[in-house]
């Protein structure tokens, strides 16, 4: 996709960008250059001081695409019925949406209608009016100038969505993570639905928006390293110095312990027949005399027994001392040798694999090889991302201890703490965990694992690592100061390595926004891919504008001064200092001794040049210094 325009029509306005806020991401003229060169990958760079509203920007987009989801999925838990995002009448007083937005935007064209002009790209306006239901426009009829109204059904609008909205946050911005936060629990809960009524389950998530924290550094990290050829991975092996995987574990619990209540929810039966069967078993009772408290133990324990016998994911257990209820939560991911589900695909393909009784799981080993590579092309589609996706879905399973009050309260909830709500497992406790993964890394003796790495080098293997699962889908990516770990290098090379992840693609048009502080990024930045912001301290109002000259090529100090307003090229402790020396009384009887202390004292500097430079000529004494 290609964001072409963004207005804020909510009279709240959203976050500290006002009603009536505006911003045209592409003129007309840079638009038809970027068609005529779809190979030539370029992020937006959104640069200002900290507070200046880089992160609303990314966080309206990541809003209002939560919204659409919210009015598009086909499978919404129950309890997201309670949530004022899902009736378009009840976004009024939500912080966490804009209730009114127009979002205009190319993407790949749906086959119900001919798409003419735009490089035959659907040229898309979503208008929400506050309290009413969003509409859909299509801007590619030329004949008449007109916006044509789209009207599709929901499977088919959904279409003309992103493919993927995809977030990573290297802080802990909360807000930004929020909407994503909750499409993990409508990811649950759409498999906990397809498990309690023993429906088919795809494999996959419906939802399109993923919040790709630490938490999935691994799975990311594998997923590119058993799939992705030599030229795709050169930035692994050059920046961080990977040289190939070697081993890892995927652990399975198969069984969690519920209790008598947990297990109601897993009885299809409708009203009227759990009532006919509740007077039948009582009437059976009573007529071999049972009392009123062993009639009703009677009834619990026969319909118990039915739930338990119409569904294959429940068992009962007599051990002494335990949970007499157990659920599989694996048990729609797993099927026979020939099957496809992805717990069998992952079984396929592993070195070894047995079950440890003693704490109920599977353990996949999988020593890493060419046949070991090839088993997992064979099993998941030739796909990285497919793999991923699976590993996207059990990892998810970690969240069956969240109850349904506290999803409920989640799916409503504009907390910037909704995550320190959820419970945190101990590693045996979770559905899903990774163990071993060692690869080898240039210059280590000895086959290392992820955890080993430095910060940089983890944040540079994941937020390449998932541009590089991505590629080949048409997908918005919104990256909040994704190289804060980043030694001066790698922030230099940033952009180039990014463009390296996209290189070759065709096909697809991703997009993809990044909050910096780093000038690095926008020297390799084309002045209309820079949003400069700027917040009026007076009122708290964001405003976005291009830069006033040419940042591509720009040197660093010209960008911290005029992106950053910041003059200086030294710490301010170092300004001080020289700020100090330079009054020294010294000035007026030896400015040469003067001026030699200087240089000694502060290192090569602008500073400390224009400081020796006025000193010395002040006393009517420049010449060089030796």
């Amino acid at each position: 996709m290609k964001l072409l325009r963004l207005k804020i029509t909510d009279p709240k306005g959203f976050r500290s960008l006002p009603f009536g806020f505006e911003h045209h991401f592409r003129t007309e003229w840079s638009l038809q250059d970027e068609l005529t060169q779809a190979n030539d990958f370029a992020p937006f760079v959104c640069a200002g001081p900290n507070g200046s509203g880089k992160s609303n920007l990314l966080e309206a987009l990541a809003a209002i695409f939560y919204h659409m989801e919210c009015i598009y999925l086909e499978n919404l838990p129950d309890s997201f019925r309670h949530d004022e995002e899902h009736n378009p009448k009840g976004f009024r007083g939500s912080k966490s949406l804009p209730d009114g937005f127009e979002i205009e935007y190319l993407t790949k064209p749906q086959k119900l209608f001919e798409v003419r002009g735009s490089g035959h790209k659907a040229r898309v306006l979503i208008q929400k009016v506050p309290d009413e239901s969003p509409k859909w426009w299509l801007l590619n009829d030329a004949d008449s100038g007109k916006p044509i109204e789209i009207k599709l059904e929901r499977t088919e609008l959904r279409r003309l969505l992103p493919d993927f909205v995809l977030s990573y946050s290297s802080g802990e911005n909360e807000i930004l993570s929020l909407p994503f936060f909750k499409m993990r629990f409508v990811q649950f809960d759409e498999y906990w639905s397809a498990l309690t009524r023993q429906l088919s389950y795809p494999g996959h998530p419906e939802t399109r928006l993923a919040y790709l924290d630490s938490g999935f550094s691994q799975a990311i990290l594998l997923c590119n390293l058993l799939f992705q050829d030599e030229a795709t991975l050169q930035p692994f092996r050059e920046d961080v110095g990977i040289d190939a995987l070697r081993e890892f574990r995927i652990i399975l619990r198969r069984r969690i312990p519920i209790d008598a209540a947990q297990l109601e929810a897993f009885d299809l039966a409708d009203e009227d027949r759990k009532r006919e069967r509740r007077n039948r078993i009582q009437a059976e009772a009573r007529a071999r005399g049972l009392s009123e408290s062993e009639i009703s133990q009677s009834i619990d324990d026969w319909v118990r027994r039915e739930i338990i016998k119409g569904n294959p994911a429940l068992s009962e257990t007599d051990e002494q001392g335990s949970t007499r209820y157990r659920l599989n939560l694996l048990q729609l991911l797993d099927g026979d040798e020939k099957s496809s589900l992805m717990v069998s695909a992952l079984k396929r393909c592993a070195t070894l694999r047995f079950i440890d009784d003693a704490s109920d799981t599977l353990v996949l080993d999988y020593w890493v090889n060419d046949s070991t590579r090839q088993a997992f092309r064979e099993n998941f589609d030739g796909s990285a991302l497919a793999l991923f996706q699976a590993f996207q879905v059990l990892l998810t399973l970690n969240l069956y201890t969240v109850s349904e009050v506290l999803k409920t309260d989640l799916y409503t909830s504009t907390s910037h703490y909704v995550n320190e709500t959820v419970p945190t497992l101990a590693s045996d406790q979770r559905i899903m965990r990774f163990k071993f993964v060692r690869f080898t890394k240039r210059g280590a003796a000895q086959p290392m694992m992820l955890k080993e790495l430095s910060d940089g080098e983890h944040q540079l293997l994941h937020s390449l690592g998932l541009c590089l699962l991505f590629r080949n889908t048409n997908s918005l990516f919104l990256l909040d100061e994704p190289e804060t770990h980043f030694n001066p290098h790698w922030r230099a090379s940033f952009i180039t390595r990014l463009r390296q992840c996209f290189s070759g693609i065709l096909d697809f048009a991703q997009e993809m926004l990044i909050t910096t502080h780093t000038p690095f990024l926008i020297s390799d930045s084309k002045p209309d891919k820079v949003l400069v912001f700027d917040k009026d301290q007076s009122n708290g109002v964001v405003s976005i504008s291009e830069p006033k000259y040419n940042t591509l090529g720009a040197s660093i100090n010209k960008i911290t001064h005029e992106t950053f307003d910041k003059q200086e090229t030294i710490g301010d402790g170092a300004k001080k200092l020289l700020a100090l020396l330079v009054a020294d009384p010294m000035a007026k009887t030896d400015p040469h001794g003067l001026a030699r202390k200087i240089m000694d004292t502060i290192g090569d500097s602008v500073e400390r040049t224009l400081a020796v430079h006025a000193l010395l000529q002040g006393a009517g004494a420049d010449k060089e210094l030796g």
